[in-house]
């Protein structure tokens, strides 16, 4: 899982993205922020974290101040490189 690729990262965690908060594709891009853009609130977000951590198996610091979709997948991508 080392050499992971961002669109490999980028699907997985869409696709956990889309079943906490029962989005579509669509939904979830890149430029998506997860308050402003899928109105998620502090415990959705926490369980996203959660999903990615094991999924992934990384920490993810919720002070890390991740906003955007992007931001999430770039920090994923850092910890699991």
């Amino acid at each position: 899982m080392i050499n992971m690729e961002k669109t490999e990262i980028f699907e997985k965690v869409q696709n956990i993205i889309m079943e906490q908060l029962d989005k579509s594709a669509a939904d979830v891009q890149l430029t998506t922020n997860f308050k402003d853009d899928l109105n998620a609130d502090s415990l959705d977000v926490f369980e996203i974290i959660n999903e990615i951590e094991d999924e992934f198996d990384v920490k993810i610091e919720t002070d890390e101040g991740l906003a955007t979709v992007s931001e999430l997948i770039d920090y994923v991508a850092a910890q699991i490189a």
